[in-house]
């Protein structure tokens, strides 16, 4: 019974994270598994970070977290400095062939990809399985 909830949680933030990766052609896949294998455990822990602080602005659930502005901060500068890094040093030339040849919705189909990766190790951790 606790798979099933677990398995049911990865899947809904997958699907909310992940709309366009239906339409992935051969070089967004490029570009989506050097994404994924270009960013390391720490940079992974870092997204998802950044992805409950954002979260954490929803009215709905505001009042339950304590991000501070100055870290929101921090982790919109690190996440533009991963996100930079991946696409103009680690994935150039897969960006570049993506884009190319499948246009500039590769790009948010790759990191929609490496979201649902990062958010996979959250729900994937035993403290997080346990609370659902």
């Amino acid at each position: 019974m606790k798979q099933s909830y677990k398995l049911a949680a990865a899947a809904a933030v997958a699907l909310l994270m992940a709309s366009a990766a239906a339409q992935a052609g051969p070089y967004t896949d490029d570009l989506s598994k050097c994404l994924v294998s270009s960013t390391s455990e720490q940079q992974k822990a870092v997204l998802v970070e950044w992805v409950f602080a954002i979260a954490a602005l929803h009215p709905s659930v505001k009042p339950l977290s304590s991000v501070s502005d100055a870290k929101r901060t921090d982790l919109n500068k690190s996440v533009a400095n991963l996100f930079t890094t991946l696409l103009t040093d680690s994935c150039r030339k897969q960006t570049q062939d993506a884009v190319k040849y499948e246009g500039a919705a590769a790009i948010q189909t790759s990191f929609a990809l490496l979201g649902q990766v990062a958010m996979t190790d959250l729900f994937s951790n035993p403290d997080v399985s346990q609370g659902l």
